[in-house]
């Protein structure tokens, strides 16, 4: 599958630490490499069509995602600082997949 990056995940994955963003690159591999496939602790479903991509080591990244015409876009990005999902960020990248959509 094709992923397409937006403008605001890209800046935010050049802001991570080296090796968290190596661990970025290596799920979003694997999400490219399996698509719909890739289960947990990889990913995880938070609503229909919006997914989470969970990168775990010293900084705890989260990505949201979506399918959408054969290809895989990848909505916002944070790093995780609480158990619970924020409401703010989980917000934003809602306004980003209906943007999409």
């Amino acid at each position: 599958m094709i992923i397409q990056i937006g403008s605001g995940v890209e800046k935010f994955i050049g802001n991570l630490e080296e090796t968290t963003t190596a661990k970025v690159f290596r799920n979003i591999d694997l999400l490219e490499k399996f698509g719909h496939e890739l289960r947990s602790p990889h990913t995880k479903k938070i609503k229909t069509n919006l997914f989470e991509l969970r990168i775990r080591g010293q900084q705890e990244v989260r990505i949201f995602y979506t399918f959408y015409k054969k290809e895989i876009v990848l909505l916002h990005g944070y790093v995780k600082k609480s158990q619970k999902t924020p409401k703010r960020e989980l917000e934003y990248a809602l306004k980003q997949f209906r943007v999409l959509t």
